[in-house]
């Protein structure tokens, strides 16, 4: 594990005694502090504002209970959380999400990442993340809309245009910000659309947000493969998950002249040499709510792996787009073992830091979720411009903004590399580049 910079040990000493238990959390802030040295060295004003210290607090952490109905009349109770982590640059700024594996470690390090991602898109937003352990697998339409209503008799106190905007994430989707919004408007008396992001297009909802995060994952790697001199024309790509980003991931992907050959689900993983049939994909997954396997009992030339390591699958670029640590040491060594040149991270930290470090020691270019995936957020922000002129744009047009965002966040990434010393280190010039932003905001505002 490299050393931290002797200002920054103590800072991380500091997080992991006060955050006791919560190793995502810890792993996510460990990370950028490891890139932050030649900033430290270079910015003592930084320091002796202690900013970093103040970054890694959250500036609001609400816990609450979210009692509710099921079908059956059985009152059952959930827990609710809201991490609004840093507003400087903006009203705070993260998805809600619903799964049994929340707790306050997950959505702390989910908040801390968005701070920085938030800040690489230039926009006007901070961080912020939110979410329950209530899985809405299996629940019935009624039971979701009562809990999302329920978690919005508290949630809604401390929402606004102006203050926190929530969006979706694992396990929210339009129904579930539907219901919320609904319960909102309901509370409050008030049409706020600006106060929710992923919205139906009908009220108040953008084009190009459902497909958002996997088109701005692709764009990304796009930029990647052209300042390489290269493009995706012919490579075989695999793509872990098949939810709402591995999905328009491949649809992207596609389009560019790739060929995804792989994608996955908690199940297992299918692998199919003539290209991944998004169609049947998006049959399954979306219509039918199924399980990958299903792919391979239509499709002749697939076959589906129980289990095992989707990135055992020989492969020019690899695309982690499912959740956090999902790609470990094993898995980078078979990446590496397989001539893989490019690995970009589509989901929130799906990479172990023993992995990122076989990458990078191995020559492989690594991209890390909170540049590549940004293109959600950047999206959730448009959604929030067309709200307040009461406007909406083409899809043409959003598609556009989005490409020429993500381009930009490349190119600062590669740009802050270069100038602190570390020449195409993706990790160290997005960990700069979001951290300056913010921190030069929190210099201007004062002790807050």
């Amino acid at each position: 594990m490299p050393l931290l910079h002797e200002q920054l040990t103590p800072v991380f000493d500091e997080v992991m005694n006060r955050n006791p238990g919560e190793t995502e959390f810890h792993q996510a802030v460990r990370e950028v502090l490891e890139s932050l040295s030649p900033v430290v060295e270079q910015h003592p004003e930084y320091a002796d504002a202690e900013i970093i210290r103040r970054l890694c607090e959250p500036e609001r952490q609400i816990i609450f209970r979210v009692p509710w109905t099921d079908d059956s009349g059985r009152v059952q109770l959930n827990r609710g959380f809201r991490v609004e982590f840093n507003s400087a640059l903006g009203p705070y700024k993260g998805g809600l999400r619903f799964h049994p594996s929340v707790y306050l470690g997950i959505v702390k390090f989910l908040g801390f990442e968005q701070i920085f991602k938030n800040s690489l898109t230039g926009l006007p937003i901070g961080g912020a993340k939110g979410g329950s352990d209530f899985d809405p697998k299996g629940r019935s339409e009624a039971e979701v809309m009562r809990f999302c209503q329920s978690f919005m008799l508290e949630l809604y106190r401390h929402l606004g245009e102006y203050t926190d905007v929530p969006a979706g994430d694992i396990g929210v989707g339009g129904r579930e910000i539907g219901y919320m919004f609904g319960q909102y408007k309901r509370i409050t008396n008030r049409y706020e659309s600006g106060t929710f992001t992923g919205k139906g297009l009908t009220w108040g909802g953008s084009r190009v947000r459902t497909e958002a995060t996997g088109y701005g994952t692709v764009f990304f790697v796009d930029e990647m493969l052209r300042a390489a001199g290269d493009s995706f024309e012919g490579k075989r790509v695999i793509v872990s998950g098949s939810g709402n980003v591995a999905i328009y991931a491949i649809e992207k992907i596609h389009q560019l002249g790739g060929r995804v050959i792989a994608c996955s689900d908690s199940g297992g993983y299918i692998v199919d040499e003539d290209g991944v049939d998004l169609s049947l994909v998006k049959e399954i997954k979306n219509d039918r709510r199924g399980r990958i396997e299903e792919y391979a009992t239509v499709r002749t030339s697939a076959r589906f792996v129980a289990g095992g390591s989707i990135w055992d699958v020989p492969s020019d670029i690899a695309l982690p787009c499912a959740t956090q640590n999902e790609l470990d040491e094993p898995g980078a060594t078979a990446l590496i073992r397989s001539g893989c040149r490019i690995v970009a991270e589509g989901a929130n930290m799906p990479t172990t830091p023993g992995a990122i470090r076989a990458l990078r020691e191995a020559g492989v270019s690594f991209a890390p979720g909170k540049a590549v995936n940004a293109g959600g957020v950047a999206t959730s922000a448009l959604e929030m411009q067309q709200n307040a002129s009461r406007d909406s744009w083409t899809f043409e047009h959003t598609e556009e903004r989005l490409a020429v965002i993500m381009s930009s966040i490349h190119d600062r990434c590669l740009e802050t590399a270069d100038r602190y010393g570390t020449p195409g280190d993706y990790v160290a010039g997005a960990n700069i580049a979001g951290f300056i932003r913010v921190a030069d905001a929190m210099l201007a505002l004062g002790v807050i």
